[in-house]
């Protein structure tokens, strides 16, 4: 069973994963003594449904060789969705997936672009 599907590249993952996408802190929130936001160093994947969490763990350490602390999963049902055209009203579903947040320890990362 291929565990792994692809990487979740968005805009929230992004900057859940660097530190430079993080906001910077304003005069007012410095003043008041507020913390540097910090990066959380997790990424994100499309996984098969039926995979539980040491089954990603395992297919995540050995494939990037990186050290893997934690692993959140969200699952995606396909939901029915409709929309009124000029031939009729449709109706159909989107694809059910399988979501899982890593959490990698201090100092591995994972390079997505490496290969390109």
């Amino acid at each position: 069973m291929n565990i792994l599907i692809k990487p979740l590249i968005s805009e929230k993952m992004t900057r859940l994963t660097e530190a430079a996408a993080a906001p910077k802190l304003n005069r007012i929130q410095r003043k008041k003594g507020k913390p540097e936001p910090v990066a959380h160093n997790r990424y994100g994947f499309v996984v098969d449904k039926r995979a539980n969490k040491f089954e990603i763990k395992k297919a995540i350490e050995t494939f990037y060789n990186v050290k893997v602390l934690d692993v959140n999963t969200m699952n995606y049902s396909g939901k029915f969705k409709s929309r009124y055209t000029k031939s009729g009203f449709l109706t159909g579903r989107t694809n059910a997936f399988k979501k899982a947040v890593v959490t990698l320890a201090e100092g591995c990362t994972i390079d997505f672009y490496a290969n390109i």
